[in-house]
């Protein structure tokens, strides 16, 4: 049996000239959470589509459980689909929306299955509601239960939690988490979401410019950006761009920091590294102090660079005052060190 449950190899999908998906090639593994994750246009939804069948690729292939999809049209796929704005039925009460795809497929014990997969995404006794009448997480966990009733291979989600405010969403991030698990379904998940794909995601596919920058699990793809990009769009970071001769990094801008590099590089320190006051480090003054609730944002400027640092509300800059001088720095050790785009 395949150890893969989705497959694309070389896929490319262009319109009007311009390359949405480039050559995209990647593996999911059978019963993974998997996210594809990239701003706006970026070619994940395109991709998650590919997949779905509902665009075929100019080039490259898509495989399913072994199988290349090649010709085959979407309700022929072992997928479902569950979209952002929950596509449900309005004339059908909850019931009758999720039974919709087992009546197609004349499956058996229809209301038995109905009834567990609402009771999975906590919405038993609300066969007989209208969908007019539900909260808008409540319509999203009906969509989720149309999709999940059947039993399909894997199932693709679009950012399904989009149009959700914040709180809400937070919550069915942790419910969507634990039914993925119980399920032992493969999860396709899109978003543009950082926080979102690394909360949830087994590993994370990170996309620009539809391309593929890294594929790895979500602390590695925080700790261990493989490009100026990931670094940049998963979280926040400062970026340092000049030449090593092998111990220290001068700076374009004539800062020199401890690095293990040679040539042209950039890196990267995460502001939660760094340090205010710490000893000895780079020379700056404070130009903002954010505070956030759980952690305040300090913004200071060193020649004419910005260095954003996050502080973890323990007390220890409770005195930074915005104008005062200051010195940033962090250990050696949380530097990463990329290549020059």
């Amino acid at each position: 049996m395949d150890e893969f449950d989705v497959r694309a190899r070389g896929v490319s999908k262009a319109f009007g000239g311009r390359r949405a998906v480039d050559g995209v090639t990647l593996e999911i593994r059978r019963g993974e959470f998997f996210s594809l994750l990239g701003p706006s246009g970026c070619g994940k939804t395109t991709l998650m589509r590919i997949v779905a069948g509902f665009e075929s690729p100019d080039s490259g292939a898509i495989e399913l459980g072994g199988r290349d999809m090649a010709g085959v049209p979407p309700h022929r796929r072992d997928v479902n689909m569950v979209f952002q704005n929950y596509a449900l039925f309005p004339h059908l009460d909850v019931a009758s929306n999720v039974a919709f795809g087992l009546k197609l497929q004349r499956s058996d014990d229809i209301p038995g299955k109905v009834s567990r997969a609402l009771a999975m995404v906590n919405l038993s006794g609300y066969e007989r509601r209208a969908p007019t009448t539900l909260s808008g997480g409540e319509q999203q966990r009906v969509a989720l239960a149309r999709a999940i009733v059947p039993g399909p291979r894997v199932l693709l989600l679009d950012e399904p939690l989009g149009a959700l405010d914040l709180k809400l969403r937070k919550g069915l991030q942790e419910e969507l988490r634990r039914l993925q698990r119980e399920l032992r379904m493969t999860f396709l998940y899109v978003t543009h979401d950082q926080e979102e794909a690394l909360a949830m995601s087994d590993r994370v596919a990170v996309m620009n410019r539809g391309r593929i920058e890294q594929v790895a699990a979500p602390e590695e793809i925080y700790e261990r950006p493989a490009t100026r990009f990931v670094a940049g769009f998963v979280g926040t970071a400062n970026f340092f761009e000049g030449t090593g001769d092998g111990k220290v990094v001068r700076t374009d801008d004539g800062l020199s920091i401890e690095a293990a590099a040679t040539g042209p590089v950039t890196l990267v320190v995460r502001p939660e590294r760094m340090r205010v006051n710490a000893g000895n480090g780079i020379a700056a003054r404070v130009e903002e102090v954010l505070y956030q609730g759980a952690s305040t944002s300090i913004i200071l400027r060193a020649g004419g660079r910005k260095i954003l640092v996050e502080d973890a509300n323990d007390g220890a800059l409770a005195h930074v005052k915005v104008g005062e001088a200051a010195t940033v720095s962090w250990n050696p050790e949380d530097v990463r060190v990329l290549p020059r785009d």
